[in-house]
């Protein structure tokens, strides 16, 4: 007898401009525009724009463009966003992208979430901003980038990545956050 799997599926909206350049936004006004828009089991994690919410539509391309069209009546500008499972969340968490790398203190990751994956002219474009302190891996939807050191003394980073995709939106979290959140939902990977 074949059931029927009746689990909603679980989101991760990983947004943009949220309490950064000027923004401040209240992680309850967050929620109550995710609730707005039908979503159940609504939270925030942190208060940098990642909101976890279960909703039973899986095209996600149209679930980031109401988000983000509710967000910018919402809030009063736009917000990009990027959708991943929480099941897509762990195994970008387990990402290992650069093996061949004796990690060292000063070391930290981080991942640039994407719309899509970039063409390979764009690919080429962002691996050849990748030198020894700015190590970069561009993985499906995913940038890794390994900053050797701080981050004040990088000779690249967010802005330059956008242009070498051709203008694509971003948004970015350590790799920390995103253990930990992946960790809220170890049941997901399984």
């Amino acid at each position: 007898m074949l059931v029927e799997s009746t689990t909603v599926p679980r989101y991760v909206a990983f947004l943009r401009a949220i309490n950064v350049g000027g923004h401040t936004v209240k992680m309850a006004q967050l929620r109550g525009a995710f609730e707005a828009l039908g979503f159940v089991g609504v939270s925030t994690f942190i208060a940098s724009g990642n909101v976890i919410f279960e909703s039973d539509e899986t095209e996600s391309a149209a679930l980031e463009q109401r988000i983000e069209a509710a967000l910018r009546d919402s809030l009063g500008y736009e917000v990009a966003t990027f959708l991943r499972t929480d099941a897509e969340v762990g195994r970008i968490a387990e990402q290992a992208p650069f093996p061949q790398v004796e990690p060292n203190e000063a070391d930290t990751m981080y991942v640039v979430f994407l719309r899509a994956a970039p063409e390979e002219a764009a690919r080429g474009r962002v691996m050849a901003l990748s030198n020894e302190q700015d190590l970069l891996h561009p993985l499906g939807r995913e940038l890794y980038w390994l900053r050797r050191g701080s981050l004040l003394d990088s000779t690249t980073g967010v802005a330059d990545f956008g242009k070498a995709l051709g203008g694509m939106p971003t948004t970015v979290r350590n790799a920390n956050t995103l253990r930990r959140l992946a960790a809220k939902y170890p049941a997901a990977r399984s």
